[in-house]
């Protein structure tokens, strides 16, 4: 199937866009909450909207609006009556972001299958996640692709905001003893059991790597996922955990976009990852952090701002907490991609990434 064109991938986009926006917006259709924010702002998206450009009419998604209120404002009327996953994000302090679903996790990550090699992740085989399960749609997701694949998936848990906990009152001992109590279950099942594909987060990994060889093991793919991983960080990941040889597959996802693919790897990089978010069910643009309705020049860093568009969910203009360097397309994808993305900050301060 031959790559779209930055004009193709455009028009595809402007179209989901109008059809988004009368989805959520419609009477017929809508949510509680978007329908009442457009009474309160006194203009129908429907008329205004017309194009990607148009969105800068919209201000900033808030995230108190998925912390505050309940989750049934978010779900439209077209969906009256279904049961929801309620996925949350964050809530290391106070009171998490939540978001509510039904297949939108499905459709992320059956479209990465199809981004993934059978000789790293073989078919009707076995996965282990290592990694953070309990109220995120992570564990969903993952098995949701292992069986798209025709795999079944072990699982190791993970509780991220405890070790966040742990780490921001200075109590490391015990941080470590929590990461090397979840190592030890890892190295268990890979003792035991046959496993090929691996999900875990980059700390996991080198933890997981010091105690068991990956290889021997029997994993022939890692999908890894977080947030900060330097070139120099991915480098060692690829040569030294990976030794060259156990396919490498950087992610950066989360519960409100889904899930940004990364391009492979080529010498130019330098190790640089380029990720893309999954148009056009989700938009990424780097930002000028003063002066948010700019998008930076290419290989300049800026803020992190996320809209998704799904029948589900709704979200213009979400400034994320991170920054990344703008990329080129490329590819396959016709579109910006993001690079680098690290804690927005990261330079100017102590960031808390626990095992991410």
């Amino acid at each position: 199937m031959k790559n779209p064109t930055a004009d193709e991938a455009q028009a595809q986009l402007e179209s989901h866009l109008l059809e988004i926006i009368q989805w959520h917006f419609s009477p017929e259709t809508g949510s509680p909450f978007w329908l009442d924010w457009a009474k309160k702002a006194g203009w129908d998206p429907r008329a205004e909207i017309q194009s990607v450009a148009d969105l800068k009419k919209f201000p900033h998604f808030q995230d108190e609006w998925l912390r505050d209120m309940q989750p049934e404002v978010w779900v439209p009327k077209a969906y009256n009556g279904r049961p929801f996953n309620i996925f949350e994000t964050g809530g290391t302090t106070g009171m998490p972001k939540q978001r509510i679903g039904w297949e939108d996790y499905k459709t992320d990550y059956s479209e990465f299958s199809n981004k993934i090699s059978d000789e790293h992740f073989p078919r009707n085989h076995f996965w282990l996640m290592m990694g953070p399960t309990g109220p995120r749609r992570l564990r969903l997701a993952i098995e949701h692709l292992a069986n798209v694949r025709g795999s079944a998936c072990y699982f190791i848990d993970l509780d991220p905001r405890w070790v966040k906990r742990l780490i921001l009152n200075k109590q490391f001992d015990q941080a470590k003893a929590y990461m090397d109590h979840v190592v030890d279950q890892a190295a268990t099942i890979l003792k035991h059991r046959k496993v090929s594909g691996l999900f875990t987060t980059p700390k996991l990994l080198e933890a997981l790597a010091e105690r068991v060889d990956l290889w021997d093991s029997g994993i022939r793919g890692v999908f890894c996922g977080g947030t900060t991983m330097l070139p120099q960080y991915v480098r060692f990941i690829v040569e030294e955990i990976l030794e060259n040889r156990i396919g490498f597959y950087p992610t950066y996802g989360n519960t409100l976009m889904g899930l940004a693919a990364s391009v492979p790897l080529t010498p130019e990089d330098q190790f640089s990852i380029s990720y893309y978010a999954p148009q056009p069910r989700a938009i990424l643009r780097v930002v000028d952090p003063n002066d948010t309705d700019r998008t930076v020049e290419y290989d300049t860093w800026g803020r992190v701002e996320l809209t998704t568009l799904t029948k589900e969910f709704f979200m213009p203009r979400f400034l994320e907490r991170d920054e990344a360097l703008r990329r080129k397309p490329r590819g396959q994808y016709a579109w910006d991609g993001v690079a680098e993305v690290r804690p927005f900050g990261a330079m100017e301060k102590n960031i808390v990434e626990g095992v991410y």
